[in-house]
């Protein structure tokens, strides 16, 4: 009685590159399925019954739905990806220019100029110029 089992050779070689080829083309599918979904979501100029409509083609019928969705808005996908990164750039750097503008603090030395100036100039009395001057110094 032989029960040893070789499973290795009931499936070769070739069979497992076909089923790793396979198998990455159903991942590469569905990420381009969800792409198209998120870039119809996000499209602002399609009216709420056409994303509708082009929800139920993609779900309905999604292979032909992908394809002629990627035939009729393909460019527009690159260009609605291309603004929302733009939008996202300019976002990061006003918030950065914010950021650094506000933490950019004065000297010392500034501060007691600006004071000084406002003093001699007779717009803050001597009991304010003293007060903010105890304040910067402290």
């Amino acid at each position: 009685m032989n029960l040893a089992v070789n499973l290795a050779a009931d499936y070769p070689l070739l069979n497992v590159f076909w089923t790793m080829l396979w198998f990455f083309l159903w991942i590469l599918w569905f990420m381009l399925l969800f792409r198209i979904l998120v870039d119809l979501f996000r499209d602002d100029s399609l009216s709420g019954w056409g994303k509708a409509g082009w929800a139920v083609f993609l779900i309905l019928l999604p292979f032909l739905g992908v394809f002629v969705y990627l035939i009729a808005r393909g460019r527009g996908m690159g260009e609605r990806d291309m603004r929302q990164a733009q939008e996202s750039q300019d976002r990061f750097r006003s918030y950065v220019r914010e950021s650094a503008g506000s933490s950019a603090r004065t000297s010392t030395a500034d501060q007691l100029a600006k004071l000084h100036q406002l003093h001699g100039a007779g717009q803050i009395t001597e009991e304010e110029y003293a007060k903010a001057k105890a304040k910067v110094l402290a």
